[in-house]
């Protein structure tokens, strides 16, 4: 049985400036992402992950190459197409929450079906599912002044979540986190990916992190760099993390052939 392809990035370049001040963040760029994959994005400062992650998103356009979601060139998408396009396929957790102070954790979580005419008890429904499975049930009428760091990053992970997104980008949710609260929004994420088969792609520096994807790329100078898989039935975390660890301490020495 063939395993559907959800993302497909083709050959991808993004340059900013021209001449003497033209400078390349991506440098032809090729993956794909199959669904119920959890897919870890790592590189240093400057890499061009970022970036990579904000023209999956259609937050950017790529200078050349291709972006395809579910099959669909995310270039021909413009204006309310392209926001209801991203509304409903795209998924987008931030490092810093970014929850909106006068609304309560509630919603914040369901206004995303809000714009999208989503209310009654189809909203009250999805609002239940999602928040049993981040475990926030109890502080749903809560504003985001009244919450930890760890809790409004589940509430943020569960407004990225509600709609049910062909696939869930985060850029850092952990970056804004201590070790303990990274943990249980990353045992959350790695539950829903694996019994849920919600496709993840995240932009990550954070080894620990990293350990739950089930496939990492690596990114140097706007280039693919390396490529590990983990054996999710076999592989421990612990394990993987060391493996993530050596590839890490190779890419910062600048070397080009990692084994």
């Amino acid at each position: 049985m063939e395993i559907h392809k959800i993302l497909q990035v083709e050959n991808i370049t993004k340059t900013y400036g021209k001449g003497t001040n033209k400078t390349e963040a991506i440098r032809g760029i090729t993956f794909d992402v199959f669904k119920g994959e959890f897919l870890g994005i790592m590189g240093a400062s400057g890499s061009g992950k970022t970036t990579l992650l904000n023209c999956i998103a259609t937050m950017s356009k790529p200078s050349t190459g291709k972006i395809s979601l579910n099959g669909q060139d995310t270039a021909l998408f413009s204006g309310k197409e392209l926001a209801d396009y991203r509304g409903k396929e795209i998924g987008y957790l931030f490092q810093e929450f970014e929850l909106l102070d006068n609304l309560t954790a509630r919603e914040n979580i369901t206004l995303p079906l809000s714009i999208r005419g989503v209310t009654g008890i189809q909203s009250e429904k999805e609002l239940q599912i999602i928040s049993e499975r981040l475990d926030i049930v109890e502080i749903l009428d809560k504003f985001p002044s009244q919450l930890s760091g760890g809790q409004k990053q589940r509430v943020a992970a569960a407004r990225a979540l509600i709609s049910n997104p062909s696939i869930l980008l985060a850029d850092e949710p952990t970056g804004a986190l201590d070790s303990k609260n990274s943990k249980v929004l990353m045992d959350k994420l790695s539950s829903i990916n694996m019994e849920q088969n919600e496709t993840i792609v995240m932009v990550t520096h954070d080894a620990n992190a990293a350990s739950y994807c089930s496939r990492i790329l690596f990114i140097q100078d706007g280039r693919l760099f390396h490529e590990l898989r983990r054996n999710v039935k076999t592989e421990t975390l612990t394990h993987f993390y060391e493996r993530i660890v050596t590839v890490v301490a190779q890419l910062g020495g600048g070397s080009s052939n990692v084994l």
